[in-house]
């Protein structure tokens, strides 16, 4: 459940890497290569977010199980 919900904020993330990718494109000099590797840095933040839900869900300490658990009892 928890990887579920962490691909929403993984693709903002991912938008905004190739919102800073094609702007930098766009630019010249060190403003392109700070650009560039803005841009790396972002998709780098984008994949970890996924990776730690599934961490999350795998070690069952997903707080949105319990609750769901606890939703279901009633």
């Amino acid at each position: 459940m928890c990887f579920l919900f962490s691909l929403i904020p993984a693709t903002f993330w991912l938008v905004i890497g190739y919102v800073v990718l094609y702007i930098s494109s766009k630019s010249d000099g060190s403003v392109q290569k700070f650009g560039r590797i803005l841009a790396i840095w972002v998709f780098v933040i984008a994949a970890i977010i996924p990776i730690m839900g599934l961490v999350v869900s795998f070690s069952d300490l997903c707080p949105l199980a319990d609750l769901m658990e606890k939703v279901q009892e009633l």
